[in-house]
C-alpha cells in the first residue's frame, strides 16, 4: 500500500516536496519512481530511484528542477520539485516495480506499464 502526499497549491517559480509512504510492508528492496498525470493527458514518468539509492533518473522535460531520494528507515521516498510551471499540474504518483529490474536495463522499465505497484495520486497545482 503506497500513499503519496504534499501536493496542494503553489505559485508559478515555488516549490513543493512530494513523500510517497508505504503503510504495510517495506520499500527498502524496491526501486521506487514518481509518474504524473495531467488532465486530459496520459500518465507519464516523472523520476526514479533505485533501492540502495545510488542511481536516479529523470524525465528530460523536469531535469534540474527535480530531486528524488528516500529514507529507507523511514519506508519514505520523497520527490522535491522546484520552479514550478502551470504545466506541471498533474497528480503525481508513486510507483514500484516487481521484481526488481536490472541495472542493465533499468531506464527501459520505468513506463506507466512496467510498474506493479501504485499508490493514491496527490494533486499538484501550479498557478500562473
Amino acid at each position: 500500500q503506497l500513499q503519496a502526499s504534499g501536493g496542494g497549491l503553489v505559485q508559478a517559480g515555488g516549490s513543493l516536496r512530494l513523500s510517497c509512504a508505504a503503510s504495510a510492508g517495506t520499500i527498502s528492496n524496491y526501486d521506487m519512481g514518481w509518474f504524473r498525470q495531467a488532465p486530459g493527458k496520459e500518465r507519464e514518468f516523472v523520476a526514479a530511484i533505485r533501492y540502495n539509492s545510488a542511481n536516479t533518473y529523470y524525465t528530460e522535460a523536469m531535469k534540474g528542477r527535480l530531486t528524488i531520494s528516500r529514507e529507507n528507515s523511514k519506508n519514505r521516498v520523497h520527490l522535491q520539485m522546484n520552479n514550478l510551471n502551470p504545466e506541471d499540474t498533474a497528480v503525481y504518483y508513486c510507483a514500484a516495480p516487481d521484481p526488481r529490474p536490472i541495472l542493465s536495463s533499468w531506464r527501459r522499465v520505468w513506463s506507466p506499464h512496467g510498474m506493479k505497484y501504485w499508490g493514491k495520486g496527490t494533486l499538484v497545482t501550479v498557478s500562473s
